[in-house]
Parts: C-alpha cells; sequence; structure tokens
C-alpha cells in the first residue's frame, strides 16, 4: 500500500514539474511572439540620453525632462528588419511617459514622409506571462490538487467575465447591470464548485455569498432610492462611453462579491469543522460560533478593501493634489465612487456575519461518518 501511495506520489509531482516546464517554455515563446501581432513592433538597439533639464510648474512641482535618441530594428510585418530612429522625451516623475532602454520591445508607427516613427507603448506580455507562470507554479508546487482547482476556476471565470463583455458588446443598449448580476451567481458557484467540490459546505456557502451579497446591494439601491443619488459623480468613472450608473453598480456588486464569498468560505468551514468535532453541538451554539469567527475576520477584511482602494487612487489623489486641486475637488473626481464602494463591500461583509452563521447553522445536517479511515463525509 505504502509503495502504491509513493508511486502515486512521483507521478504527481512528475505531472507538476511537467506543467511547470512546459509554462516555462510558453513564457520563453512570449518573448518572441512578435510576428503574432499585426501592429509593427520594434527592438531598441541604441540609445542616448541628452542631457536633463530641470523644470518648476506655477505650482512649485519640480520635475526634469530628458531627450532620448533611440535606434530600433522592425521585427514584425512586411517592413522587418527595417531601422528605425526615434525621438522619445521622458520626465523623472515619469507619470505620463516613461524611459527606454537597449532591449525593449515597443509598439511604433511607421515613418512616412512627412510625419518621423513614434513610439506607442511597451510590449509587457512577456512580464504579465512571467508573473502569471511564478504564481501558477507557486500554487502547482505548495497546493498540487487545490493549486489546480484554484487555476482552472480562474481561467473559467476569466472566460466568464469576457464572455459577458462580448454578450453585453453584441446586445446594444443592454443593463450590464443585469448581466453581471446572472454571471455574479454563476461566478460564485462554479468558484465554491471547483474549490469546495460538490459538497454541502460548498452548498451553504453559496447560499449565504448569494444572500450576504443581495442584502447588501438592495441596502444601497435603496440608499440611493431615498437620497436620489446625490453626491454620486459619476463622472469620475473615466474612459466611460456608455451609461455609468449600471457599469458603476457592476463593478461594485463584482467586489461586494469577492469579499462576502471569503468572508463566508471561512466562517462555514470553521462551523463544518466544529460540526465535525462536537456533533452535538446546538444550531444556536453554532450560530454564536460563526459570528464570533465573524467579528475576529471582519476588521482586517474591511482594512484590505480600504488599502486596495487607497493603493488604487494614490497616484492620481496625489497628481490633482499636486497640481493645485483642493481636497474637495480631488474626493469627488477621484475618491468618492471608491469610497462608496468600499463602504458596499464593507456592508456586505458585516451582514455575511449574521447570514452566513444563520445559514450555516440552520441548513447543516448532522455531519455522516465516512465508512473508510474514520473519518468524515459531507458529499451530497
Amino acid at each position: 500500500m505504502k509503495e502504491e501511495q509513493a508511486h502515486f506520489n512521483w507521478r504527481r509531482w512528475w505531472l507538476v514539474g511537467l506543467v511547470i516546464l512546459i509554462g516555462g517554455i510558453g513564457v520563453i515563446a512570449v518573448h518572441f511572439d512578435a510576428r503574432l501581432y499585426q501592429q509593427p513592433l520594434a527592438r531598441i538597439t541604441r540609445v542616448t540620453n541628452h542631457r536633463p533639464v530641470k523644470q518648476t510648474d506655477e505650482f512649485e512641482n519640480q520635475d526634469s525632462q530628458t531627450n532620448q535618441q533611440l535606434t530600433a530594428v522592425l521585427i514584425n510585418t512586411q517592413h522587418r528588419g527595417q531601422k528605425l530612429h526615434i525621438t522619445n522625451t521622458f520626465s523623472r516623475s515619469a507619470a505620463m511617459d516613461q524611459a527606454y532602454h537597449v532591449g525593449n520591445q515597443v509598439f511604433v508607427t511607421l515613418p512616412t514622409h512627412h510625419n518621423p516613427s513614434v513610439i506607442k507603448g511597451i510590449k509587457r506580455d512577456t512580464t504579465v506571462a512571467f508573473l502569471v507562470w511564478i504564481i501558477f507554479s507557486f500554487l502547482l508546487i505548495f497546493m498540487p490538487r487545490a493549486g489546480g482547482l484554484a487555476v482552472l476556476s480562474v481561467l473559467l471565470n476569466a472566460g466568464l467575465f469576457f464572455g459577458a463583455i462580448e454578450l453585453d458588446l453584441t446586445l446594444k443598449n443592454a443593463n450590464v447591470f443585469v448581466i453581471f448580476s446572472f454571471v455574479a451567481i454563476i461566478f460564485a458557484f462554479l468558484t465554491l464548485w471547483l474549490v469546495l467540490g460538490w459538497r454541502r459546505q460548498m452548498l451553504i456557502t453559496f447560499v449565504a455569498t448569494c444572500s450576504g451579497t443581495a442584502l447588501a446591494m438592495l441596502i444601497s439601491l435603496s440608499v440611493f432610492a431615498l437620497t436620489h443619488e446625490r453626491g454620486m459623480h459619476y463622472e469620475g468613472l473615466q474612459y466611460v462611453t456608455t451609461l455609468p450608473r449600471p457599469l458603476f453598480l457592476a463593478e461594485t456588486l463584482l467586489g461586494s462579491l469577492g469579499a462576502v464569498m471569503d468572508e463566508s468560505t471561512d466562517i462555514v468551514a470553521t462551523l463544518f469543522e466544529l460540526r465535525r468535532e462536537r456533533p452535538s453541538i446546538s444550531a444556536r451554539q453554532l450560530f454564536i460560533s460563526g459570528r464570533n469567527v465573524g467579528r475576529s475576520i471582519m476588521g482586517p477584511l474591511i482594512n484590505v478593501l480600504l488599502l486596495i482602494f487607497v493603493a488604487e487612487t494614490f497616484p492620481m489623489t496625489l497628481l490633482f493634489l499636486k497640481n493645485g486641486n483642493n481636497w474637495g475637488y480631488t474626493y469627488m473626481m477621484n475618491m468618492s465612487l471608491g469610497v462608496i464602494q468600499t463602504l458596499i463591500s464593507g456592508l456586505g461583509i458585516v451582514l455575511a456575519i449574521p447570514v452566513a452563521s444563520f445559514v450555516a447553522s440552520r441548513l447543516m445536517s448532522r455531519i455522516i461518518p465516512a465508512k473508510d479511515k474514520g473519518g468524515h463525509d459531507d458529499n451530497i
């Protein structure tokens, strides 16, 4: 029996190593995938930096600008091998520009008789692929089965997300909030099913997640209706070419769903373990225990949401303040909608404590002891 188990573990680790190796080869291949792009790509072969020039604006912000003379060679399209001479200007703050270095692959425009070649952006797919490969490799190394299921859930949810976007683009004048409301339910079901399996724990967590998120959104919409959405500055949503309100609600729904799912999973998992250890525990005791667990994780979860929000808005907030805007205007244009989203997600986290505790304590049936290994089984 031990030899068979050892043989099984060897085969599992061999498979994990093979997947990681294939992923590493894929990262290297991404670096040389320029021919897959239709937009012209060039590799920088020489960089000449001129002397920096100091600048000070009317708000006493100090910066410096540097001109670069770049030599690059096209690496795709029918003009492959053609040499380009490009001028680039970058600032020390790198707020709206950046410096380029030898070896960078950049998207460019082809030169014409009247217009020189211009850099439109840097090719970053290799960096993204490398980071994804590292994350997935660590998941497979430290948690082979759970990590593989987590990767699968991420891929499926990503495909579902892009499918929902394509559906919204196909259906003219469709309500994006309604579309992503259905998508959120599928998100939660797929994620919990793949991570927890088809078990009572999964179903109870799913019910608690959907209930807590729905309550948070309903309360928020009620507040919006009572206040007539005064102070809601949807113009703060950048690059929006459709109705901003449904888009904001869809974004808020997805953010709240993730926070509530995280907390509900922790509470329900703890109550299931407690029920396994103490089969005679009452529903009231389970509810109190779940409430205590929720209290202990509520603070860190809300702070995580706040820190994510601060990290997201910090660059633009600092830029607005540096350019003479007051705190009121800066908050209105950069932070108001994010604060509201954080508050709604925080409301979902608070509501998830009694909801998850109540659902788990009431719907959790007696765990049936498994016949093998003397463990317990809660499969449906």
